[in-house]
């Protein structure tokens, strides 16, 4: 099978092609626009080979996109490409709106067009695969507003959309397109949705890998609001193996839920990065006792969801999928990778981005 991936240089991306080319003998096409969080190097050289071929183009640029699929003639689509930061939404939602809805109207009629010119097997087992984000359902009620031992509900793939940032609208929209494309033109599409991802090759503007870098450069670590809020955290490489079983045997016009079982409040993320750092990194920066004392808490985010909680048995139940990492695994892999691996992340900060808030 070849796979065509979009955002293939992006954290999930680069996630699920490093997975599809160290456990498949399939081949992938990894389109990228290589914008600030797309880095070419988070595909290890050991892993590139003639199954393998990158092309940095825009999703937006229709006639570029339709080139890609006549060259490469793809058996399955991935479709990762998308603006993915909450808080550069809030500071410009217009990229999101490009990216995330006109992308992916370009992405999914280019699709189209190649699927209904096929023949045979090769139309017959064609997928469009689109990768989205639990936050397109809003947020859950938190446990800080019931009473102790209240069982709360969980997002499930029959829960109402709800957006409430410019990043989970525009997600949410492109949700909507696919399946439009779907039920009107018959385009075989499936759709997943995920809860916070965190691992290695993050771009560092995100939770964990800022509280990470921040740390070790001694820096505040940003905390918003009281940090009670809480995300069900997903090992990305426990993600990709999900997205890869999606697209060799999910069900057409089905939605699956992926999440890691992992519900956890802000402030408990940040405190256990820092006390793995006070064992795995005890040389701190000059006058630091103790990670946790870089703690600051800051004005909260506008719009700030209380609860994301995903419930996976969907997926778990139908395609076998299940996670492999607790957040206690997962997240000392993830803290040792940035450790070990300071050259990625140093010449990712020597660009434009400098460990500084957004969307205040």
């Amino acid at each position: 099978m070849k796979i065509l991936v979009t955002g293939g240089a992006g954290f999930i991306g680069s996630a699920v092609v490093r997975h599809i080319l160290a456990s498949s003998n399939d081949s992938v096409v990894n389109v990228d626009k290589l914008t600030y969080a797309g880095n070419k190097e988070s595909i290890p050289s050991e892993l590139q080979s003639e199954r393998y071929v990158f092309e940095q183009v825009d999703i937006c640029d229709a006639l570029e996109v339709k080139r890609v699929f006549e060259q490469h003639q793809p058996d399955a689509v991935m479709h990762l490409a998308a603006e993915s930061h909450v808080d550069r939404s809030i500071d410009g939602p217009g990229e999101f709106i490009q990216t995330n809805v006109v992308g992916t109207y370009t992405i999914l009629d280019a699709a189209r067009a190649y699927w209904q010119n096929l023949t045979g097997d090769k139309k017959a087992g064609f997928i469009f695969h689109h990768i989205s984000t639990d936050e397109v359902y809003g947020d859950l009620p938190h446990p800080n507003e019931h009473p102790a031992g209240t069982e709360l509900p969980l997002f499930t793939e029959e829960t109402p959309y709800a957006p409430s940032s410019p990043y989970s609208s525009s997600k949410a929209s492109s949700d909507h397109l696919v399946r439009a494309w779907q039920r009107t033109y018959g385009l075989p599409t499936v759709i997943t949705n995920c809860s916070n991802n965190y691992g290695p090759y993050h771009f560092p503007e995100k939770l964990v890998p800022h509280i990470i870098l921040n740390a070790l450069a001694g820096k505040a670590l940003p905390v918003y609001g009281d940090g009670s809020q809480i995300r069900d955290w997903l090992f990305v490489e426990d993600h990709a193996r999900a997205l890869y079983v999606v697209v060799k045997s999910g069900k057409i016009g089905e939605t699956y839920n992926i999440g890691g079982h992992n519900e956890k409040r802000n402030l408990q993320v940040v405190e256990t990065i820092c006390d793995l750092l006070n064992e795995l990194a005890p040389n701190k920066p000059e006058g630091i006792n103790d990670y946790r004392e870089l703690v600051t808490f800051v004005k909260d985010r506008p719009g700030h969801d209380a609860r994301y909680a995903i419930d996976a048995s969907k997926i778990q139940r139908e395609l076998g999928w299940a996670p492999l990492e607790t957040f206690e695994s997962g997240i000392r892999k993830t803290v040792l990778w940035y450790l070990n691996n300071q050259d990625w992340w140093q010449r990712v900060l020597s660009g434009a981005y400098k460990l500084d808030r957004l969307g205040a």
